[in-house]
């Protein structure tokens, strides 16, 4: 009897699992996926013409790698990193972002030894949980630039943000700005932070003495612990105080208000269309001196952005110093955009012949006909599954294949092949030793 029970327990855990991905996750269909190796392929090309090299990070990192890099203060590593305990006892966490494991494998690989500075860029999936809505995603995928070493040169600051807005257009999406701040160095932030932290524990009080909230429960704890995240909330109770914030461009030392000055004068000499916004700090607690976003000026949507992080390295390390620059675009919102304004999608049909099999015999000489059509780079498809005429050519059709290539227990005695054009229904017989040429020459009419 308990067997039973323990069976019918097992059965009812089953019937109610559902058969779906989990909250956040989702599959990538082949409709979608076009527009996917769109942006891979665009992507890799804009990264190979500024020299940049292709690096594959693990998804899985000890988590220690992303306290210290991302910040313990972070809403990433405090509300929405997957991290877990493995069963040897190791602390690791599915990455969040890819810059830290960037830094993490150049120091560990000692990439300081190749040509400074190295040029890295990267494609692959990132994991937050976060409270899914449109466009965002507990799964989500990134591409990225990165720049490790060298000079904290601002002329590679600019060629970062120059690469991503080259890549943009290349992808037909225009009307991206760039909206860029400074946030200075360890010196000039640290007088800052100490200025926009004395004026907002002012309005604080004097709000409390009104008996009324000027920040959110998120704020009042970050007054104390992280306060240029201030800066960066998005909670409605918080905008007016924002509003009214001090600016951190009044507070950069000589040498941050020069880098900046340079950055924008590069980016002036190509054109590329730029915001300043001073509130504008990112949410990361390793940038530092230029930080930017790019922004769909149409949907008021951000697709990615990045800065300057020269400290990471000593965060990481506690004693490399590495300058470095990158940025980061979210796939998924990219993809989605194309998908709406159904701009830039690629076309996936190319002239397609389709091979029909009559009979046993002929279906083997049609499958290795099939691999002779690859070798060719010749686009063909088959219906292996079906056996009749009549269905075999009712696919041919709906793929909207310019001809089929028909063998039948004749043909094969024959050592030829019927070819058909699928428009005009005229067919022809032709050795098998000429129909390779034959079908390119028909092609290439077509």
């Amino acid at each position: 009897m308990e067997n039973n029970a323990s069976k019918n327990q097992e059965k009812e855990a089953v019937k109610s699992s559902p058969l779906q991905a989990p909250k956040g996750m989702r599959d990538i269909l082949p409709e979608d996926s076009i527009y996917w190796d769109k942006i891979f392929e665009i992507a890799k090309d804009t990264a190979d013409f500024y020299g940049f090299g292709h690096i594959d990070t693990p998804i899985l990192e000890y988590t220690d790698l992303f306290s210290r890099g991302v910040g313990s203060g972070t809403d990433i590593v405090e509300k929405e990193m997957y991290a877990f305990r493995t069963k040897g006892g190791d602390n690791v966490a599915l990455r969040p972002e890819f810059t830290a494991g960037v830094m993490r494998s150049f120091i560990e690989n000692g990439m300081s030894r190749f040509p400074q500075p190295v040029k890295l860029w990267y494609f692959g999936p990132t994991f937050r949980y976060e409270n899914p809505q449109a466009g965002r995603y507990r799964q989500f995928y990134q591409m990225g630039l990165e720049i490790l070493g060298g000079e904290t040169d601002p002329v590679y600051d600019a060629q970062v943000i120059v690469a991503s807005i080259r890549l943009f257009e290349d992808l037909k999406l225009k009307d991206i700005i760039v909206q860029i701040n400074s946030i200075g160095c360890h010196t000039c932030r640290a007088q800052y932070r100490k200025k926009l932290q004395d004026f907002y524990k002012k309005e604080i009080e004097a709000a409390e003495r009104r008996r009324t909230r000027v920040v959110c429960r998120d704020c009042e704890r970050r007054v104390d612990i992280n306060v240029l995240r201030l800066l960066d909330c998005k909670e409605d109770l918080c905008q007016d105080i924002k509003s009214r914030a001090p600016s951190i461009l009044d507070s950069l030392c000589s040498n941050c208000r020069d880098h900046f000055k340079s950055v924008l004068e590069f980016l002036d000499e190509v054109g590329i269309r730029y915001e300043l916004n001073t509130f504008l700090v990112r949410g990361l607690d390793y940038y530092n001196r230029t930080v930017f976003e790019f922004v769909d000026a149409n949907y008021g949507m951000a697709l990615g952005g990045g800065g300057r992080y020269d400290y990471l390295a000593e965060i990481l390390d506690n004693k490399s110093s590495v300058p470095a620059i990158g940025m980061a675009l979210g796939i998924d919102r990219i993809a989605n955009l194309l998908k709406e304004k159904q701009i830039g999608v690629p076309n996936r049909k190319k002239e397609k012949v389709f091979v029909i099999h009559i009979g046993e015999i002929a279906k083997r000489k049609t499958f290795a006909l099939m691999e002779e059509l690859k070798r060719n780079r010749i686009a063909a498809s088959e219906a292996f599954g079906k056996d009749s005429l009549q269905a075999q050519m009712r696919v041919a059709d709906k793929e909207e294949a310019k001809m089929a290539l028909i063998i039948g227990q004749k043909e094969v005695y024959e050592e030829a092949t019927i070819i058909r054009d699928m428009k005009t229904g005229i067919q022809e017989t032709v050795p098998n030793s000429k129909l390779i040429e034959e079908i390119k020459k028909r092609l290439h009419k077509q």
